[in-house]
């Protein structure tokens, strides 16, 4: 990386090597109400869980005196209970309950029937209006026995069923609430006068300077300038260990400050900061359809016809067979009931619901649901290196003195004195590293630039210069051979009053879990190919280290779509990772494009999926959530449908007289389906801990 030019010491600048970015910036803020997973499964607009919960003990309590009003419950049970308006008292209360309790499912199939859907809920409301309006016919003189009963259990267990239904699907989204509520309420922001006021964070605004006390949390998206803390931001990028944050380093809104003090200035707040973007991001995953959504919901949508028509199928049959009008209604409610396709509605949307949260746990942020289900098909995977193989970030290497008046740490001491007035990523990883050893800097005076070949000073009344091997080259300096060791090093060198004193190399160092993650991904049989914008001695040099399967090295952004579609037309599966703007081509043309770290690549708007952290290992995690995510979803729609498909005849009588089910007994049937779909997509979590 010789050839690289360091900072203000050279140009042009390498066009792979961007200066890294804080995985920080990626983050993105608060949702100022947050909303259901999924739109509370659609067929639940406008109801909550406590509205759920409340209609169910209500409708119990009503349930009661009904079911002991009732002959068939009274012969059952081998007691008489009569009195004078007996039957009115019933039908009174089943009144009630038929209005209050089945409320939600009436709204419901009016909503489906106006969109033209009919689906579980037009079921359910067709299934208690046949035994309603039966029951009142029988109560005004029709010739049978009422259904009270049966609509009563009916009404309460879809109730009950519902109810857990909601319960389920809003714990999903706990997740993302508990990102919401990690907000502070207030901020202090420092004035121009230099006093400090305390302001709701809604008055935030980027420029502003703010104050964070000791274990407070941090309101907004900014940037230190002033102190030195360690800052846990575990619940939003999935880190474990805090991370030491001193000026010039990037804060994320949420994040629990140390214990010491920091100002910092306001970047991004309220919908442009990092919680609202990823809540927002997590939303629109979970509402968004996949194909295999679109299947589950055809599926649904034709099994409400084939309920439909078994229901009238079975009422005809039966008049048709001579069985009475009561016995032939039983049956087709009992039919339309068991039939709903209440499992296979909730199959996908739980699943995704819950591992949408649980990925954005864990640093996975998913804008693109059929991507995600598809990473499991992935053959190739392409990487970028700055930043995602890479730190994104320059370390020291090594250290040589080639002057017996300069020990090693007198040169890093010399050389970051200077650097510490520049930005470059290069000086950046000087001046770390002398704090990591615990250099103390030298005030520099008559500091400057020097355009192409480096920088200047006077320390301790001595000229000192860090430059650029051209420099060397233009003032014949001989180059000390040690510092030509490694291509995939950038070398910069001191001098002192004109002379020679040493040498710093330094290079983008590999990430600690590159190596791992390219093993894992090889193991799968999983092709690992790196495509750079550097050189190729470099290139070369990081393939060595990682064993990857290809390199292509000095391509530009449309060379990558290239080397996307040259996979694609042998067959590969390709995911493509990189920064989400200049990668942009190849992320939308390859099959699952990745985003990494920076606040630019969370914003890219042809990434289907973003890693927060930028660690490829991440990638590992992605392909294991989506693999099971969709082993999940299979699971579900099979349990759904094959259920339907046994207990359809069985219900319309196919073991009569032997073995018959009851409308109500039938709710319960449904609503315990329902149940194992919803308590196997829970499982999902053990999958993705």
């Amino acid at each position: 990386m010789e050839n690289h030019e360091h900072h203000h010491h050279h140009s042009p600048e390498h066009q792979e090597h961007k200066p890294p970015a804080d995985k920080d910036t990626t983050h993105h803020t608060h949702h100022s109400s947050m909303g259901s997973s999924h739109g509370e499964h659609d067929k639940h607009a406008g109801h909550s869980v406590e509205g759920f919960r409340q209609k169910f003990w209500l409708s119990l309590a009503l349930t009661v005196p009904i079911l002991l009003l009732s002959d068939m419950i009274q012969h059952l049970l081998g007691f008489h209970l009569d009195f004078p308006g007996r039957k009115w008292v019933l039908f009174a209360l089943s009144s009630v309950l038929f209005a209050y309790g089945n409320q939600p499912f009436l709204v419901g199939a009016i909503t489906e029937l106006r969109h033209r859907a009919p689906g579980m809920m037009t079921l359910i409301a067709l299934a208690t209006m046949v035994a309603f309006v039966y029951s009142v016919a029988v109560t005004f003189g029709l010739p049978g026995m009422d259904f009270y009963w049966e609509l009563a259990t009916l009404i309460v267990v879809m109730l009950l069923g519902h109810w857990i239904e909601m319960k389920t699907i809003s714990g999903a989204s706990r997740a993302l609430e508990m990102l919401v509520s990690l907000m502070p309420a207030e901020a202090h922001i420092i004035q121009n006068d230099g006093s400090v006021q305390d302001h709701p964070v809604q008055h935030l605004q980027p420029g502003n300077v703010v104050l964070i006390k000791a274990n407070e949390k941090i309101p907004a998206d900014g940037e230190v300038i002033e102190g030195e803390s360690s800052v846990n931001e575990s619940m939003l990028t999935g880190e474990s260990q805090p991370v030491i944050k001193s000026t010039g380093s990037k804060v994320i809104a949420g994040a629990v400050n140390g214990n010491s003090t920091l100002k910092i200035r306001v970047t991004s707040a309220g919908k442009d900061s990092y919680l609202q973007k990823v809540v927002r991001m997590v939303q629109e995953a979970q509402s968004g359809k996949s194909k295999t959504q679109n299947l589950a919901d055809r599926a649904a949508q034709w099994l409400t016809f084939v309920a439909i028509g078994a229901g009238v199928l079975t009422l005809g049959y039966w008049l048709w067979a001579g069985q009475t009008t009561a016995f032939a209604l039983e049956r087709m409610v009992t039919v339309m009931v068991i039939a709903c396709p209440h499992a296979l509605g909730l199959a996908i949307p739980l699943v995704v619901a819950i591992s949408t949260a649980l990925s954005a746990q864990h640093g996975l942020l998913i804008r693109n649901r059929t991507a995600f289900e598809n990473a499991r098909n992935v053959t190739v995977i392409i990487f970028d290196k700055t930043g995602t193989l890479t730190e994104g970030a320059f370390g020291v290497n090594r250290i040589a003195s080639v002057s017996p008046e300069y020990k090693e740490l007198d040169v890093l001491q010399l050389a970051a004195s200077l650097e510490q007035n520049s930005e470059h990523p290069i000086a950046q990883g000087i001046v770390r590293y002398a704090e990591e050893k615990g250099i103390l800097v030298i005030e520099v005076s008559e500091f400057q630039s020097l355009t192409a070949q480096g920088i200047q000073g006077k320390i301790n009344d001595k000229e000192v210069m860090v430059v650029s091997p051209n420099y060397l080259k233009i003032k014949g300096i001989a180059f000390p051979e040690a510092a030509h060791s490694n291509a995939a090093e950038t070398v910069v060198f001191v001098l002192v009053s004109g002379q020679l004193v040493g040498f710093i190399a330094l290079s983008d160092r590999l990430r600690k879990t590159s190596a791992a993650a390219v093993g894992a991904f090889q193991k799968d049989g999983v092709k690992v190919i790196m495509a750079t914008g550097d050189n190729k001695q470099v290139a070369d040099s990081v393939q060595r280290e990682l064993k990857l399967d290809e390199v292509f090295a000095e391509v530009l952004p449309h060379q990558k779509v290239e080397i996307v579609e040259s996979l694609q037309a042998k067959g590969e599966f390709v995911a493509m990772t990189g920064d989400g703007v200049n990668d942009a081509p190849a992320l939308a043309k390859a099959d699952v494009g990745i985003a990494v770290g920076s606040g630019t690549d969370v914003a890219a708007e042809t990434a289907d999926i973003i890693l927060v952290n930028s660690d490829p290992q991440d990638i590992l995690r992605l392909i294991r959530f989506g693999k099971a995510t969709y082993r999940k979803m299979l699971q579900n729609l099979f349990w759904a449908t094959a259920y339907n498909l046994i207990a359809i005849p069985v219900a319309a009588g196919m073991f009569y007289p032997r073995f018959m089910i009851s409308p109500a007994f039938g709710a319960v049937l449904m609503s315990v389906s329902t149940i194992v779909v919803a308590l196997n997509a829970q499982l999902l979590k053990k999958d993705l801990a």
